[in-house]
């Protein structure tokens, strides 16, 4: 399985219609360049994920501008794409900040609300809702779990993905620069305790004021880094073994050890 994340820069100048054409665009160059499987978008890409001020008039409907555009994007590329998240508009509810998955014909495959809101008293703890349900999708290679930024800091949400089958673990992110240090400590651990690959995909540039961390990175099973990016607009592209997931499980099998929460099922 290739994955290619895309590491968008995202330029507070550039108005959020133009991003959107210009990351569609990268879709199907990555694509047709790299030919992976899984495309991956960070995070709030629309309008930067501390741009807090432009959630609610740049909010959308779930089927909305980017959900049309990245499901075309992705069935005109012919890949697994999650299209990282948007700020979604309910029309019967508050906001949320929602993944969106597509399949490689196009169709949607999840829709997923992050559940843990970054903010404390403030901005999208206070602007947005909390989502409940945990989402995993399931593709020819590997059963995908959904996480969104501020997630990665809460392993039951992990343990939970475990339990449902996840093998790969999906995260985009708006990660800070002033703590990039405990974004890849954070990704590094989720893969070595639950014995699975953690693709985790954020953003470059600035997001009204607040500078990002880059750095998107995918370790393995054992908690290695197979690759890494820099600080700004990267792509970064990584063959990925699926069979590794089981066979680390197998040679040391410290899921079946578990005593508090629900066991992992037996392989």
């Amino acid at each position: 399985m290739r994955a290619s994340l895309i590491q968008i820069a995202v330029d507070e100048g550039e108005p959020v219609n133009s991003r959107r054409a210009r990351v569609s665009s990268l879709v199907r160059e990555v694509a047709a360049r790299e030919r992976p499987d899984l495309v991956v978008l960070p995070e709030l890409w629309t309008t930067g994920a501390f741009a807090y001020e432009s959630f609610t008039a740049e909010a959308e409907p779930l089927e909305g501008p980017t959900y049309e555009a990245m499901a075309k994007a992705a069935g005109d590329a012919g890949v697994w794409l999650h299209a990282g998240s948007i700020p979604e508009r309910d029309p019967e509810g508050p906001l949320y900040n929602t993944s969106l998955v597509f399949s490689p014909t196009g169709e949607p495959a999840a829709a997923y609300r992050k559940i843990h809101r970054f903010g404390f008293d403030k901005g999208e703890a206070v602007l947005m809702g909390a989502g409940s349900e945990l989402a995993t999708v399931r593709t020819p290679a590997a059963t995908l779990g959904l996480a969104t930024c501020y997630d990665l800091r809460f392993p039951e949400l992990f343990r939970g993905l475990v339990d449902a089958g996840a093998e790969m673990f999906v995260v985009p992110a708006g990660w800070p620069a002033r703590r990039r240090e405990h974004w890849t400590l954070l990704a590094r651990a989720r893969a070595v305790e639950d014995q699975v690959y953690v693709l985790a995909c954020g953003t470059g540039g600035t997001h009204a004021g607040v500078d990002q961390a880059g750095h998107s990175v995918v370790v393995d099973p054992w908690g290695e880094v197979l690759a890494e990016a820099g600080d700004g607009e990267e792509v970064l592209t990584v063959d990925l073994d699926p069979a590794r997931v089981a066979a680390t499980r197998e040679q040391f099998p410290a899921l079946k050890d578990r005593v508090l929460g629900t066991p992992a099922p037996r392989r």
